[in-house]
């Protein structure tokens, strides 16, 4: 299967109602003006080693601690 993303997206519109198109074509050109956040990795690389390691065991058992568990008192 050697289709490109393009030639899919294209069969799926042909497929669509009109009003689909449009909404298809609004959410593609607010993707192409929406500007990238954020900085590469590399320019992170200096922060690694920063948390010592006593600090990420403590932050790991207490995400393992609190995962699957629910507050029904939340809301």
């Amino acid at each position: 299967m050697d289709t490109s993303i393009l030639d899919q997206v294209i069969e799926q519109l042909k497929v669509m109602p009109q009003d689909l198109q449009s909404q298809v074509l609004e959410f593609a050109r607010s993707l192409a003006s929406s500007k990238i956040q954020g900085v590469p990795g590399w320019q992170l690389l200096s922060f690694a080693g920063a948390i010592p390691a006593e600090d990420l065991q403590l932050i790991s058992e207490a995400i393992e601690q609190g995962c699957e568990q629910v507050d029904t008192d939340e809301w």
